[in-house]
């Protein structure tokens, strides 16, 4: 059990990171509200969590529109009275060539990945500064800290969550903020969109060395857990035979 249990608002929470915290975070006795697309998967989530006597409920969210984050965030206000922690985790990878021109799989990328975030930000920072407390952590990755061919427009994208994340740090003092970058994790990432020879490269790489999502949770866990007077800005955790 933790001992100082929160709300946690998690995005992107049907599937991989972001449902493995959420399972993480409820274990511990913390308060999770989970928010994505698919709601039925959403369902049967929560009501695992219920039945194991953790504190959870789920709402519909897309985090391309700022209305649905801020209902999201509101949601979690009527209900338990505070968002404690934001975990901005949902996020889209499409691998090409930037010669391929993806154009609408770029720009998904940045709406998901990076205007999600600010969504995210948009709609929590008031009422953690209102409170005088909260914790803002943001999903980055590894490709946040290099560039590879095929990644040039996700690397962007998470480039700039790193960049989001430390601006808002400086900003603050009520607020932690925390950036976890993980490496190759199991996910559905690999398993839509970008091009085919790219895709299947991704998705070869990760059967190979991929670390359960679980390991990314035990990071945002640890995080969140300090101390009030301790901010834990940035986490990269890979695979150990991830070059």
């Amino acid at each position: 059990m933790s001992t100082n249990p929160t709300t946690v608002l998690i995005t992107g929470a049907a599937s991989g990171i972001g449902e493995a915290t959420a399972r993480r975070l409820a274990r511990q006795g913390h308060t999770v509200l989970l928010g994505a697309r698919r709601t039925a998967r959403l369902a049967a989530i929560t009501d695992e969590l219920r039945a194991a006597g953790a504190r959870a409920a789920y709402r519909e969210l897309d985090v391309t529109s700022l209305d649905s984050v801020r209902a999201f965030t509101t949601a979690a206000v009527e209900e338990y009275g505070r968002v404690d922690v934001l975990v901005n985790n949902a996020g889209v990878m499409s691998l090409s060539l930037l010669a391929d021109l993806r154009v609408d799989e770029w720009e998904q990328m940045i709406d998901v990945n990076l205007r999600g975030v600010l969504h995210g930000i948009a709609a929590a920072l008031p009422v953690m500064r209102r409170q005088g407390a909260g914790h803002i952590v943001n999903v980055s990755s590894v490709s946040g800290h290099q560039v590879d061919p095929t990644a040039a427009v996700y690397s962007a994208t998470k480039f700039a969550v790193a960049a989001l994340s430390e601006g808002l740090r400086q900003e603050s003092r009520d607020v932690r903020v925390t950036v976890v970058s993980p490496g190759f994790t199991q996910s559905e990432l690999t398993e839509r969109g970008g091009s085919e020879e790219a895709r299947a490269a991704a998705h070869a790489a990760s059967q190979l060395l991929a670390i359960p999502a679980s390991a990314i949770a035990d990071a945002i866990a640890f995080a969140i857990d300090r101390p009030a007077d301790v901010d834990v800005n940035e986490l990269v955790v890979r695979p150990t035979a991830q070059g």
